[in-house]
């Protein structure tokens, strides 16, 4: 599991990288209680994705990065690869669905990654043409939650809640592949083990919520995640390393309806101003 001197570290790597976003006091309607978003929207890739994928990347050998990069995302996994590979001066190939939205690839390849095209299928699928193209080619695999320094990286959105918000009471992540929720929760346990964690996702897509109830990795069909809204969070289960940190530091997993999910995103623009995606 990632140590707290490994998510210090990424904070060392990310800093003139990544965007240190603000927490934004709102005070909601029907809560007595103040909440503060931490809006990820706001990283060049618009997602927190670039931390862990700069992370990974920054933390390679000089031969490794040589060979290139590989990752399989639908959107913004594989912006914050090519954000990050360019940077870094290395070679970057996504594998992304052809069902991806339009606008996620051509950022991707406007930031210069190469797009492999897959047609149909999912998570799988898309990992198996990955990992094919980098056995044929020794491109070094990115993982969008299957990694601890992926993790690490993501984790320094929970560090950075510690610092601005040294009172903060509980933290409320989203999850799909489980990645920032496993970071966040290892970043704030490991520091501040009274504050609480919780994960939220969409109740179409709730593999992370069976599987932290159960004990054991739950994995949903593709036709019932696929069917939620907030497209992000479609991951049909848990990768088995953020499983192992989620079990160890959240406190629980929730989740919530469509119609929640729309209502939620509303709020966020009509009364904090702020534009996100469902995904969050």
């Amino acid at each position: 599991m990632i140590s707290l001197k490994d998510v210090k570290l990424a904070q060392v790597r990310l800093r003139g990288v990544a965007f240190r976003t603000p927490l934004i006091p709102w005070s909601g309607e029907g809560s007595d209680r103040q909440l503060y978003f931490k809006p990820e929207s706001l990283q060049p890739v618009g997602a927190f994705k670039l931390r862990g994928a700069y992370n990974k990347i920054a933390s390679l050998s000089g031969a490794e990065r040589r060979r290139g990069v590989i990752a399989f995302s639908s959107g913004n996994h594989a912006q914050g690869v090519a954000y990050a590979a360019r940077a870094l001066g290395v070679r970057a190939v996504i594998v992304m669905p052809e069902a991806a939205p339009q606008v996620k690839r051509a950022r991707t390849e406007a930031l210069g990654a190469q797009i492999d095209l897959v047609s149909g299928g999912g998570e799988e699928q898309w990992r198996a043409r990955a990992e094919t193209l980098a056995d044929e080619h020794g491109y070094v695999m990115v993982s969008p939650f299957n990694d601890e320094t992926v993790i690490a990286g993501q984790a320094t959105v929970g560090l950075e809640i510690l610092e601005d918000l040294p009172e903060v009471g509980a933290v409320l992540a989203p999850v799909g592949g489980g990645g920032l929720l496993s970071g966040v929760a290892a970043a704030i346990k490991l520091s501040r083990p009274d504050v609480r964690v919780i994960g939220v996702e969409p109740e179409l897509a709730n593999d992370a919520q069976a599987s932290f109830r159960s004990g054991q990795i739950v994995e949903l069909p593709l036709d019932q995640t696929r069917r939620t809204i907030a497209d992000g969070m479609r991951a049909t289960r848990l990768g088995d390393i953020p499983f192992v940190h989620i079990r160890a530091f959240a406190d629980d997993i929730l989740a919530v309806s469509e119609g929640e999910i729309r209502e939620a995103t509303r709020r966020l623009a009509l009364g904090a101003r702020l534009i996100a995606e469902p995904s969050g």
